[in-house]
């Protein structure tokens, strides 16, 4: 039940207006717009419900609106944040990204697309050291992270972590968009960190999951015409969306990449992109989300960290009990890269001992996870 009017903004997510609807919903049932917040709602058809209603508390965020409804908000006791022009990307943004979106006119190539544009812009502020450009990234990294937890909300998610330089037409990444099919098929929602490599296989068999088993080896047959982002990303993202187009309607999951590391572009085969400015913010919220566990593919320096970045708050159950974690290849953990014998002695002695697992095939992983308590 909401609160009534009067009363102040209590933070839950049943006070946001995020889309045409639901304001309308609410003027209609409320009569009021007092304490809501509305956020990157287009009002500019609502000029008279703003000059009647009353916004007493309200916060407008990002909202197109005519100049009079604005001054009539701010009169009645409103905070109003206009839209900042000039930018591509809304900061105010409500919803996270679908592929789509971040992808618009790749057929004018990827440089042209609002996710190479984001990208330029931000090297570019960063290189100022522009306050104004690092608050407007700031906002709209609170903004997709409180779209994400709404998306997710009361979902079981399983992360699978693994390195950007898997190449399309190879084993292991056909290996890991099975485990992604496979565990889509069980029911948990798969996120992975929404780039290339092992995180777009893990959410092309996310993708497949509905879909015939034979449906996957095509797609695989498809994508290996364009096994790597470079040298261009327009023949690697456009492949992708041409598997989308032939096989339309697929399973749904979940990337949280960023601009960070603008050189991996994000894939489209996660149904929602979670992308962040923020590397650190998108480490931290990604592996906090993966309520069912992580899986953790052969990768390098990005992996390591995502391995310890999950083992510290099961170390000290700062998240409370310690989520399962799966590492795959004993030969890369233990040999090449020794992150195994490290996180094995750390989880000595302590409850997350019983939630860690090495096992040598990716086939094995969903078996380790269950058998963890994922």
């Amino acid at each position: 039940m909401h609160p009534t009017p009067a009363q102040p903004y209590d933070g839950t997510h049943d006070r946001e207006i995020e889309s045409l609807a639901e304001f309308d919903e609410v003027v209609s049932t409320r009569g009021t717009l007092a304490h809501f917040r509305v956020q990157a709602v287009d009002l500019t058809d609502r000029t008279d419900v703003l000059l009647a209603v009353d916004t007493a508390g309200a916060v407008f965020l990002g909202c197109p609106m005519d100049p009079a409804a604005a001054t009539k908000a701010r009169t009645g006791g409103a905070l109003v944040f206009p839209p900042i022009p000039g930018l591509s990307f809304d900061p105010y943004r409500a919803f996270v990204y679908t592929p789509d979106e971040l992808y618009a006119s790749l057929d004018e190539g990827y440089e042209s697309t609002p996710d190479a544009l984001t990208y330029r812009w931000f090297q570019q502020t960063k290189a100022d050291g522009d306050i104004f450009a690092s608050m407007l990234r700031a906002i709209h990294d609170d903004a997709v992270s409180d779209a994400l937890d709404e998306l997710l909300a009361g979902s079981p998610v399983v992360g699978v972590m693994g390195g950007h330089a898997m190449a399309r037409g190879t084993d292991a990444y056909a290996g890991a968009a099975r485990l992604g099919r496979e565990l889509a098929r069980a029911g948990l929602t798969v996120a992975t960190g929404g780039g290339p490599g092992a995180m777009e296989a893990a959410n092309l068999g996310a993708y497949a999951a509905p879909f015939p088993d034979a449906m996957l080896p095509e797609a695989l047959g498809l994508l290996a015409g364009a096994p790597t982002f470079t040298p261009s990303v327009t023949d690697w993202a456009s492949a992708a969306f041409e598997v989308r187009t032939r096989w339309p309607g697929g399973g749904t999951s979940v990337g949280i990449p960023t601009w960070f590391y603008g050189h991996e572009p994000p894939n489209p085969f996660a149904a929602h992109l979670a992308k962040y400015f923020s590397n650190a913010t998108r480490e931290d919220g990604l592996l906090a989300r993966c309520t069912a566990g992580v899986v953790f593919l052969p990768g390098a320096a990005g992996t390591v960290q995502e391995i310890f970045d999950s083992a510290t708050p099961n170390y000290y159950e700062s998240r409370g009990e310690p989520t399962p974690m799966v590492l795959v290849n004993r030969a890369h953990w233990t040999e090449r890269l020794p992150a195994w014998p490290l996180l094995r002695n750390l989880a000595g002695g302590r409850s997350m001992e019983d939630r860690i697992a090495l096992v040598d095939r990716i086939e094995e992983a969903p078996e380790a996870l269950k058998r963890l308590g994922g």
